[in-house]
């Protein structure tokens, strides 16, 4: 009787499942149309894909080629003449910017009522709802305040000894490595000299070597999560990556605390974390002798979040810069030896010093080299943005709310220049000063009030790295084919990782 019973329960459940199947179906159907019609009615006349794919849009081949994804984004948007386009990913209606004039447009229009910041399009839930980027107005102008002093030219230099020890003792490693006969693909290796020169130069002393090791596990599980599909589950990279970057933030914290304890016993800062607190510690000291509450954006887990973001904007960009320098200079053997020269005129190996923050400052060229890698290559390429409200973008077309738009820096680099395909340093010499006369295409670093608070950071370091490494070692790319193709990662390196033979150039290896 039992298994009757459970015989005619099954029957009766497959007699429902059919008798409602067509409802469901009806449902999905339902469901289907309604998002192509919104997606339809949003997209309008601009180009893009007319049927797309439920709630997946085009995700799946901008996940498996995002290289061809956005060069395809940009075609259209040129193709069209209107200098934008339109497309589908993760349930999310998304614009592509191409032109410089509209990007500019979104970049000055950062506020609650029109487009917000997000650096990610899923940002908030990895970085939180805190981080500098998703600030506004007078909170904005205030946090960023309090963080110039990190970029002073007394923090700069002290900087400038503490990124050159880092990357000495990787460039040795790295020769070691290869001994001029075994290939090595120097992105993994940039990646890990940047994370332990940020760690350095950010948090110095104040993470130990055990927090060290913990910290980059967590890197690189925030590293995988951001270029996965952001579903936040158990199990899943995403929600991996999200509970990563908390530990992280709890971690800078207890730097942060550390900081604060040192300075207030009069210690000269020897980190940027330092110089931070520096200036925190005496707002809070005025605010208690004023008998007023304390100070925002003085608490030690804000600013430990704050801190990641920094490291966040350091390392990756950072790597890619560094892969297209040394991809850049073995293409460009007259820039290389200009490079030399300059660098051998002011410093030297043998001085057994570092080069000093005047030095650096004289390595013009050298600069100027960096620069056009950074315009050439911009590392991140895209900057994207989420529109609060509608927007009118242009005469004839509003941006719908919630549409995340992707203003293209890399596009902008090729716009504007004379001659932009060309890799040509001098376009930043005193005599063509093209980053002011074409200031409004030199989008690297941003524009508007989110602008990077670090370039002068980011350059000083891509500056020094190269000056190092082509005074140190002698080095040929391994050649095969498409190597210097765009791959994303999530910022743009070459396509082969950058690999290299590297052999010592100097007599010896200066020890500083």
């Amino acid at each position: 009787m039992e298994v009757l019973s459970w015989a005619l329960d099954g029957a009766t459940l497959r007699q429902t499942l059919a008798s409602i199947s067509p409802y469901i179906a009806g449902l999905v159907v339902f469901l289907f149309l309604k998002e192509q019609l919104s997606y339809l009615k949003k997209k309008g006349p601009l180009s893009g894909p007319h049927i797309i794919v439920p709630f997946l849009g085009s995700s799946i081949s901008m996940l498996l080629d995002p290289t061809r994804f956005w060069a395809r984004q940009a075609e259209r948007a040129e193709s069209s003449g209107l200098g934008f386009s339109a497309d589908f990913l993760m349930g999310r209606f998304i614009l592509f910017i191409r032109s410089t004039e509209l990007s500019h447009k979104i970049f000055a229009n950062v506020r609650p009522d029109a487009f917000h910041l997000i650096g990610h399009p899923f940002g908030k839930k990895l970085f939180g709802e805190h981080n500098l980027i998703y600030m506004f107005d007078q909170p904005h102008k205030d946090l960023r305040a309090r963080i110039a002093p990190n970029f002073t030219l007394k923090a700069l230099a002290t900087y400038t000894a503490i990124q050159q020890r880092v990357i000495l003792s990787h460039l040795k490693k790295w020769v070691e490595i290869s001994n001029g006969s075994k290939p090595i693909s120097l992105r993994i290796p940039c990646r890990d000299m940047n994370l332990e020169t940020s760690q350095t130069v950010f948090a110095g002393s104040y993470l130990s070597h055990e927090a060290r090791e913990k910290f980059n596990k967590d890197y690189n599980l925030f590293n995988v999560g951001l270029m996965s599909l952001p579903f936040d589950l158990p199990g899943f990279s995403f929600r991996k990556a999200r509970f990563a970057v908390s530990r992280l933030v709890h971690t800078l914290a207890g730097c942060t605390k550390g900081s604060k304890s040192r300075m207030q016993l009069g210690e000269e800062p020897s980190c940027l974390i330092d110089f931070w607190m520096q200036n925190t510690l005496r707002e809070i000291t005025e605010a208690e002798m004023a008998g007023k509450p304390m100070p925002v954006h003085t608490a030690d887990e804000e600013i430990g979040g704050h801190l990641f973001d920094f490291l966040f904007a350091a390392q990756d960009a950072s790597t890619s810069s560094l892969c297209w320098a040394v991809s850049l200079l073995e293409s460009h053997p007259d820039v290389l030896q200009k490079v030399r020269a300059e660098v051998s005129a002011l410093w030297s190996p043998e001085s057994g010093e570092p080069i000093s923050a005047e030095k650096l400052r004289q390595m013009r060229y050298t600069e100027a080299v960096a620069r056009e890698v950074v315009r050439y290559r911009p590392p991140a390429t895209l900057v994207p943005h989420i529109a609060g409200e509608p927007f009118q973008l242009t005469d004839w077309y509003t941006i719908p709310k919630g549409t995340i738009v992707f203003p293209s820096l890399y596009e902008s680099s090729f716009q504007g220049f004379p001659d932009p395909d060309r890799f040509d340093p001098d376009r930043f010499s005193e005599d063509r000063q093209e980053d002011r006369v074409y200031k409004r295409f030199y989008l690297a670093f941003g524009a508007g009030a989110h602008q990077c608070v670090g370039q002068r950071y980011a350059i000083n370091h891509l500056v020094l790295f190269i000056a190092l490494f082509v005074s140190l070692i002698d080095f040929k790319r391994e050649n095969t084919d498409g190597r210097d193709e765009i791959l994303y990662v999530p910022t743009i390196v070459p396509k082969d990782g950058c690999t290299v033979y590297l052999s010592q150039r100097c007599a010896k290896f200066p020890s500083f």
